[in-house]
């Protein structure tokens, strides 16, 4: 079994979740998206984060707006809408059972087994 498959599909279940937590506290450019996923060592590529912010936008979950820039082109600044916070709120809960659940499972210590004395 590859250890760094492994590690990816863990990376990846928990991204849409990472993404929408950094958008939850206020209007976000995509490149503050990918420097906070850096910072907490979770590595995102740009082909990665566009695809899946549009797939985000296109289920009602986040609105953008444009901002013109003094060095470039526009900017699309993406915020939560109504919808989303309330998805983010279910991923959350969802969330810290899933933590809660793992960790009682992987802190206790050996599992007592049974004999039958007869």
């Amino acid at each position: 079994m590859n250890i760094e498959n492994t590690q990816s599909q863990m990376r990846k279940g928990v991204l849409e979740f990472c993404i929408l937590s950094i958008i939850k506290r206020g209007e976000v450019y995509p490149s503050d998206i990918i420097e906070e996923m850096k910072k907490a060592n979770l590595n995102i590529l740009e082909g990665t984060l566009y695809p899946l912010l549009t797939r985000l936008k296109n289920a009602d979950l986040l609105t953008y707006r444009w901002v013109e820039s003094t060095g470039g082109p526009p900017r699309k600044y993406f915020s939560l809408t109504d919808k989303g916070a309330a998805f983010y709120a279910e991923l959350q809960e969802t969330w810290n059972e899933l933590a809660n659940a793992v960790q009682a499972l992987t802190q206790t210590g050996p599992l007592a087994t049974s004999t039958n004395i007869n």
